[in-house]
């Protein structure tokens, strides 16, 4: 496989739940994930992540720690998946590019059709 694509994503969470976003285009549309993106070239993981969550989100957040780096073969490209924990540092969001949120908690983590990178960030949340 020759196409390699490099993405950070952050993990946010806020009362014990998870924030959640849908995909509203591409091959994997419908399916659920954290929020962001590509990394630049020249960026760091952390500043790809801030101005990812800027552009999808609309807000700021705080990078807390890397949970897990996940390497996926999807069917058309390998996968390098940095996942953050992080908080919100600014209290609103805006669905700039997901049709659809939402904060999951312990119980509904599993309630949607994550992505399959993603998924295997789930068993390091600790969600009470």
């Amino acid at each position: 496989m020759d196409k390699h694509i490099e993405v950070v994503a952050a993990v946010i969470r806020k009362d014990g739940m998870i924030f959640a976003t849908q995909r509203g285009y591409g091959d994997f549309k419908d399916w659920w994930e954290f929020p962001g993106g590509k990394v630049e070239p020249g960026e760091s993981l952390e500043e790809a992540l801030k101005r990812e969550i800027r552009e999808e989100l609309s807000a700021e957040i705080r990078i807390e720690k890397l949970l897990r780096t996940v390497e996926w073969d999807y069917p058309a490209f390998h996968l390098t998946l940095h996942c953050f924990l992080c908080s919100l540092a600014t209290e609103g969001m805006s669905l700039n590019e997901h049709e659809a949120a939402r904060w999951l908690d312990g119980t509904s983590i599993y309630s949607v059709k994550w992505l399959p990178a993603d998924m295997d960030v789930l068993p390091l949340i600790a969600l009470q």
